[in-house]
């Protein structure tokens, strides 16, 4: 039975991604709930079916209390049916009509309609580009994605099992005291309206209040994760108490929130209970003053006085279940931030997959300075022929990893294009494009998964055979089988921490390395790709270096100059343009700027204050 009703919405179903959702509130839920669409209509119904029933057994009980002012045997004998009937429908019909309503709440939606937005939400910002990652908090993009499904998923589920029920409950109530006398109405509707008031006044606060106080908590995870993760600058520089205080401005600001949306419920609250008292003393005062007239029978002052009970305990809940409402409302309207933010980086239309088949690389007047009027590139042009080895030098800032971020497609030139093998990258799909290409970084942070997951990303499909080759390969084979993880795992099934943290930085750079050799991807990328490694590992990944550069276009960028010295042709950038290139030789020979860097690089690294020779 559970099964059943689990299975009825599949919240993994294709769907049209679109590159800019719904920026206002009710098109994003509405777009999220199209597959739920006939099981919303269906709870509806429940909802009103079961408010109905609630009102009904109210009626019913003050007709028992009417007809037990007759003889026992008389009263058996003309409603003993009616009574054995009641009895079933109490005790069978209505938990079975109540089940039905439950399942489709707890069992249909709930589960499956949280499910449905945390998983397009986390698609949807995996295809965000790496510059939009790059201007937020990791942990606030994560907090957003984990809370704003089960906010969504809570505002649903107050419609159906509080609004909807609630709303079909007063109409019924109305009616149930309009056909015992409709003077009794009137306090009833004076009351509704003055709550409408209550709850119209409520709801106008508390969902901007909810928005800031989510914002507010997603400020504190964003800031705490950043402090956890790294975790490492810290304690070496002994920052403790700053990041405290750095987290505590974030604390008190919720703190704060918190408090503003407390006092909105507090206000709420006290004015309820002065309403409610209102309720019973007007519709119950009212009932027993009919009674004394002899206008209304003891059963309706038994149902008018249950119904105005029931009216005082629901309000309650009605007001929390409204409120609650607008206030998950808010925390999604916090999470769209991030998970309603367009897709700016996209595919075009009919973008094709790279076909590679030289790896001729051609860039044009290219131009990029992140929205900037300075940094980056400017009005680079360049030819990098199929299978050539090119080294990059520079100072930082220079613009070498910006090219490097260009030919990945991270981000879109402001002008100018590249080319491969004759196709504008910007014409092919992303991920076509970035399985062309082999990159060892110099930060070699890996995921926090075991070393075999590790090295499989750069080729899933890969035979163990030909994952232990990469391995001994990049020179980690002597170290890889020693790893052990707290618990227990060893080897390659060792997990690595977060960011590869458990691993030296030498070890990081060959599971890096290894996980580029399986790849075997036809152009290769070289950001500093030995920096982390000492002389003697340095030495012997050189022939492993230079065995992955065989038959690939090659770009290498390096301080330490001897690893690109016997590359095919080197350039030397400075603020954004090429200024020099050539062969090792040839650029000694100029007596320029990468002389100057040859002759005073210190330990092999170049010198950021060196100048060009006079």
């Amino acid at each position: 039975m559970f099964r059943f009703f689990e299975n009825l919405v599949d919240p993994y179903v294709s769907y049209e991604e679109k590159d800019t959702p719904p920026q206002r509130l009710l098109p994003f839920m509405l777009d999220y709930a199209r597959p739920f669409r006939r099981i919303f209509a269906y709870t509806a119904m429940m909802s009103v079916v079961i408010a109905a029933i609630e009102i009904g057994l109210i009626w019913a009980m003050g007709w028992v209390v009417d007809i037990l002012a007759g003889d026992p045997a008389e009263v058996w004998q003309a409603h003993g049916g009616t009574l054995i009937a009641l009895a079933v429908f109490i005790l069978l019909i209505r938990p079975l009509l109540q089940a039905l309503d439950v399942l489709l709440l707890n069992n249909t939606i709930l589960p499956n309609f949280g499910t449905l937005i945390r998983w397009r939400a986390h698609k949807h910002v995996l295809r965000q580009s790496i510059g939009w990652f790059e201007n937020d908090f990791a942990g606030r993009i994560a907090n957003r994605i984990m809370q704003t499904p089960p906010a969504a998923g809570e505002a649903v589920f107050q419609v159906f099992d509080a609004i909807t029920y609630a709303l079909a409950y007063v109409v019924g109530a109305l009616v149930l005291l309009g056909q015992a006398d409709p003077r009794l109405a009137i306090p009833l509707v004076g009351w509704l309206l003055l709550y409408g008031a209550l709850v119209r006044w409520t709801v106008k606060r508390i969902g901007p209040a909810s928005q800031a106080a989510s914002d507010a908590r997603s400020e504190v995870t964003g800031r705490v994760v950043d402090s956890y993760t790294n975790i490492h600058s810290v304690k070496m520089f002994a920052h403790g108490a700053s990041e405290l205080t750095y987290a505590k401005d974030a604390i008190e600001n919720t703190r704060r929130t918190f408090q503003t949306e407390m006092r909105l419920f507090t206000i709420m609250d006290i004015v309820l209970v002065t309403l409610n008292g209102l309720l019973i003393v007007a519709v119950v005062g009212w009932a027993f003053w009919l009674w004394m007239q002899g206008q209304a029978s003891v059963g309706v002052v038994a149902a008018a006085t249950t119904l105005t009970l029931r009216l005082n305990s629901m309000t309650g809940w009605i007001m929390w279940a409204l409120t609650s409402f607008f206030r998950q409302l808010g925390i999604v309207r916090e999470g769209m931030q991030t998970i309603a933010q367009p897709i700016t980086l996209v595919d075009d239309a009919d973008a094709q997959p790279l076909t590679l088949d030289r790896g001729r690389i051609e860039i044009q007047s290219l131009t990029h300075h992140y929205g900037r009027e300075t940094g980056g590139l400017d009005n680079i042009s360049l030819i990098i022929e199929p299978g050539e080895k090119v080294g990059l030098i520079g100072r930082s800032g220079a613009g070498k990893s910006t090219l490097v971020k260009l030919l990945l497609r991270f981000y879109d030139p402001e002008g100018g294009r590249i080319l491969i093998d004759g196709q504008d990258i910007t014409t092919v799909t992303q991920d076509s494009l970035r399985l062309a290409i082999g990159m060892v970084q110099q930060d070699s942070s890996l995921l926090h998964r075991s070393v075999r997951d590790n090295i499989l990303y750069g080729r899933p499909d890969a035979t163990e055979a030909e994952l232990i080759a990469a391995i001994r390969q990049a020179q980690a084979d002597e170290f890889v089988h020693t790893l052990q993880d707290p618990r227990g795992r060893t080897g390659l099934d060792a997990q690595v921490g977060e960011r590869g943290v458990k691993l030296s930085g030498g070890q990081r750079q060959r599971v890096s390395l290894a996980r580029v050799i399986l790849k075997d991807a036809p152009i290769l990328l070289l950001d500093e790709a030995t920096s982390a490694l000492d002389s003697e590992v340095e030495a012997a990944i050189q022939d492993t270096l230079y065995g992955m550069m065989e038959g690939k276009t090659v770009i290498a960028i390096a301080h330490r100059l001897s690893t690109i010295a016997h590359m095919d042709r080197i350039l030397v950038m400075d603020q954004g343009r090429i200024v020099e290139e050539g062969a090792h030789d040839a650029l000694l020979a100029q007596g320029g700027l990468y002389a100057a860097f040859w002759a005073r690089q210190s330990g092999g690294f170049i010198d950021p204050d060196t100048k060009a020779a006079e």
